[in-house]
């Protein structure tokens, strides 16, 4: 007997939706448009709503979207890896919400204006401490699924 088919993982999805002679099944194009307005329309809500606690002096907003965003991912990839999840879901939640809410772009454009800014420390350090809380984060999320989610038998 063979085994039961694995589900595939984000990598596998992303391939597939990238091969240029792979058409995107009509459905996983909605669900990833969903995503996507989702994470467009959570990171601009957010980046309105966290200065005015955390403050304008330092990019917090970017810095705590993309943290949050990589727990999302790390949890959303872990949780996909221990229970069944459509590749429709999966893309929606890593691929359209994911990609539209956290934001690389912004990240380094903040970066290079810290420096031109002549903040070499401040600059150094939230490109060096956002990459690695990123790490952290993802990490945080895959250990909460796994916590939360038993393996599949």
């Amino acid at each position: 007997m063979r085994p039961p088919p694995r589900t595939p993982n984000l990598l596998s999805v992303a391939l597939a939706l990238s091969h240029p002679r792979t058409l995107a099944p009509p459905l996983l194009l909605l669900y990833l448009a969903a995503g996507g307005v989702a994470g467009t329309l959570a990171r601009y809500g957010l980046g309105k709503w966290i200065p005015t606690w955390a403050g304008t002096d330092f990019p917090w907003h970017t810095l705590i979207i993309n943290l949050a965003g990589s727990f999302v991912l790390g949890f959303a990839v872990r949780a996909s890896e221990t229970m069944p999840v459509s590749p429709e879901v999966r893309g929606m939640v890593t691929i359209g919400f994911c990609g539209a809410f956290t934001t690389f772009s912004t990240f380094s454009l903040e970066t290079v204006a810290l420096l031109q800014d002549g903040q070499w420390g401040r600059g150094m350090a939230y490109a060096l401490g956002s990459v690695a809380a990123g790490l952290v984060a993802i990490l945080a999320g895959m250990a909460a699924a796994g916590a939360a989610f038993r393996p599949r038998l």
